[in-house]
């Protein structure tokens, strides 16, 4: 299990480094970075605990609090990070729950906090699609410039699936989706992808190599994907199986249970 957390949390060093990569990157990212360095080389060195990562996170601390008045932006994610550190790595809750209200009561207006707002929101969204409850609709324009909405597919069972070429789940669970859709689009069973790439060539090469025929939405903010937002999808691939009056009959359907599902909601009339 805990292989699994050290994975998640090197994920979140990259997309940290990525996320405040930038041409002049500020004097605390600049040394946030060399720490995080440290931290990837330790922990693929198997040193995981606590006592093996003490110098960094010592480092973290003092840089906290260093910039915390000249750069209260970067303090505020400095603490984030290492809250992230106790949480999935060190699997120390209560240490990781206390830097998290730290940063709230130190750096209220930063955008950590700003973040973590957003994050509380999506999740009281998508707690809100449950079965049985009609998915609310949205009016975008496709990849190709058309209307792209639910009530388009009136009638029709409905997979709506967020997902990325980056992402390695939803590609090894995209065979199955194109199994389902072969065997029951001419019966009434439609998909609509919803992108969070960020590179609209990469993502029309590989939908043409998949053969993936469906209409897909994509805006190029990646996690900050429009539509990802409005329904507070935080983690991919996620996907919603409608009925054929658009009420939700399914999440989170994979392999043999999705295709299973789609049959069934097609032989309702």
């Amino acid at each position: 299990m805990k292989t699994k957390f050290i994975a998640l949390f090197s994920a979140i060093l990259i997309a940290v480094t990525t996320s405040l990569s930038a041409d002049e990157p500020s004097a605390a990212v600049t040394e946030m970075r060399g720490v995080i360095t440290k931290i990837q080389a330790k922990l693929k060195d198997g040193k995981k605990t606590e006592a093996d990562l003490a110098p960094e996170i010592k480092e973290l601390d003092a840089l906290a609090a260093k910039y915390k008045t000249s750069a209260p932006d970067d303090a505020a994610q400095i603490l984030m990070m290492e809250s992230s550190l106790y949480g999935q790595v060190l699997e120390n809750e209560t240490k990781a729950d206390e830097l998290v209200a730290q940063v709230k009561k130190d750096f209220p207006n930063s955008k950590a906090v700003a973040q973590m707002k957003r994050q509380e929101e999506a999740a009281k969204l998508s707690a809100g699609l449950k079965n049985g409850v009609v998915f609310p609709d949205f009016n975008e324009k496709d990849t190709a410039g058309k209307p792209l909405s639910i009530a388009n597919y009136k009638g029709k069972v409905v997979l709506i699936d967020f997902w990325a070429t980056w992402c390695g789940p939803c590609v090894a669970e995209l065979p199955n989706v194109l199994q389902a859709y072969e065997k029951h689009h001419a019966a009434g069973f439609e998909i609509i992808g919803i992108s969070l790439d960020s590179d609209a060539q990469k993502l029309a090469k590989f939908v043409k190599e998949k053969n993936m025929p469906w209409q897909q939405y994509f805006d190029g903010k990646g996690w900050g994907n429009k539509l990802a937002q409005q329904y507070g999808v935080n983690s991919i691939p996620a996907t919603y199986l409608l009925d054929r009056e658009g009420k939700i009959i399914g999440k989170g359907l994979r392999g043999e249970k999705l295709e299973e599902a789609v049959a069934a909601a097609l032989a309702k009339k």
